[in-house]
């Protein structure tokens, strides 16, 4: 599958290649599926009083001279801050009017209920997409992208890119709002697909945006001239795969990363939310979200998974949350780097400038980076897999859903 390939195809021809290389998720994984039952059994009666353990616990180095906001900026500033990446859920486009998925009241899911679902989430469930499209479609005229401006917190994406620190920022949302911002096409990874382009499900032809939005805005399901399949967005259901870009990235950006920023994401989605599990060890991780997040269970720090999520208790070395809203955390941030005023007046001109150039009545168009070399790994979730594991590993599809859990983002 090229960089250019589609989400949303079968899983059916799936193949491997003994010459993928290795993958940082693949021995975590296979150390989660060798926790046997004596060995949970063992956990659970050390944690209650039963079993002691025989070896002390490691302990990790401290990262941070201070583990809180102002040690992180001055990790920033040093000289061993290179390469950062960052993460973005829809917490950081909630400032631009568009929903996010889980806050009481006003999240996307708290508001479905007028679609008569038989859960929120299957309104982006691809088998019931299949059997039952209309629901999707409905939503996709109230929410079309649109008529929104990036955030303070995409300003502050672009503005890491300019100072020459950003290796890579990978997103779940699907408003194309960093590449209204600014970001370089590979600067990007839209971890979760995109509107701009879509598919028929059945025959593969592709479909424009004026297509998709004529018959979304005529209340209409578009449905593909050469077959009688319903043509979808390119943006990533639940049960589908990621774009290949995703896991070309991946094999070669984390190891490098030497600052991690998530903003605005739950941290709840797979395989997005092991990301954060993906850097180096010493490698410093700053949370900002309007709540904590990512946080694994003890259980896996206790069988020396250590990197099993962000570790924001007293005993923290290297992680770091600010809570808040994610504009307020960027500018703060922005402020203590001593970026401040360029940041508010990057957002002032640029905001200005797609005012003046009428750039907000579409998406904008997919950027399409370089192809990284070396054939991709998609990291595959099973139904059954417990929450806040790392995912199995397998092979990337030619062409083909996994059972894959993204949040789409509108």
């Amino acid at each position: 599958m090229s960089s250019n390939s589609s989400p949303g195809k079968s899983n059916a021809e799936e193949h491997s290649d003994a010459t993928s290389p290795p993958n940082p998720s693949e021995n975590l994984a296979s150390r989660i599926r060798d926790l046997d039952v004596d060995s949970i059994r063992r956990y659970f009666a050390q944690k209650f009083g039963f079993y002691e353990l025989s070896e002390t616990p490691s302990t990790i180095e401290k990262v941070l001279d201070e583990v809180n906001l102002d040690g992180i900026v001055k990790w920033i500033k040093s000289a061993r801050c290179q390469n950062v990446i960052t993460l973005s859920g829809a917490g950081i486009s909630t400032s631009a009017g568009i929903p996010d998925f889980r806050s009481p009241e006003t999240g996307l899911y708290h508001n479905l209920q007028k679609y008569n679902l038989p859960e929120p989430q299957a309104i982006f469930e691809i088998n019931f997409f299949r059997q039952n499209p209309k629901p999707f479609f409905t939503l996709a005229k109230e929410l079309f992208p649109g008529n929104f401006k990036p955030t303070i917190s995409h300003y502050f994406i672009r503005l890491l890119h300019e100072k020459g620190l950003l290796l890579r920022h990978y997103t779940q949302n699907i408003d194309t709002l960093e590449r209204g911002a600014g970001v370089p096409h590979e600067k990007l990874v839209e971890a979760h697909g995109t509107f701009f382009t879509s598919h028929c499900l059945e025959c593969r032809k592709q479909y424009t945006l004026e297509f998709i939005k004529e018959h979304i805005f005529a209340d209409e399901i578009p449905i593909c001239s050469e077959c009688p399949g319903v043509v979808k967005p390119d943006i990533v259901f639940f049960g589908e795969s990621l774009p290949s870009r995703f896991t070309e990235c991946l094999q070669e950006d984390f190891q490098k990363c030497d600052m991690l920023i998530i903003m605005g994401s739950s941290l709840e989605v797979q395989p997005f939310a092991s990301l954060i599990d993906m850097v180096p060890e010493w490698c410093p991780r700053l949370l900002i979200n309007r709540e904590k997040a990512g946080m694994r269970s003890p259980i896996l720090r206790l069988w020396g998974l250590m990197s099993g999520g962000l570790q924001l208790d007293e005993g923290a070395v290297r992680d770091v949350a600010r809570l808040g809203d994610c504009d307020d955390g960027c500018q703060d941030l922005a402020d203590r780097l001593g970026w401040g005023d360029e940041l508010r007046a990057l957002v002032a001109r640029e905001h200005e400038r797609l005012e003046c150039e009428n750039a907000l009545s579409n998406p904008h168009a997919p950027l399409v980076g370089p192809s990284i070399s070396g054939p991709p790994v998609i990291p595959i979730v099973t139904p059954d897999s417990p929450e806040g594991l790392i995912p199995t590993v397998g092979p990337n599809p030619t062409v083909g859903p996994s059972s894959l859990t993204p949040e789409p983002k509108l």
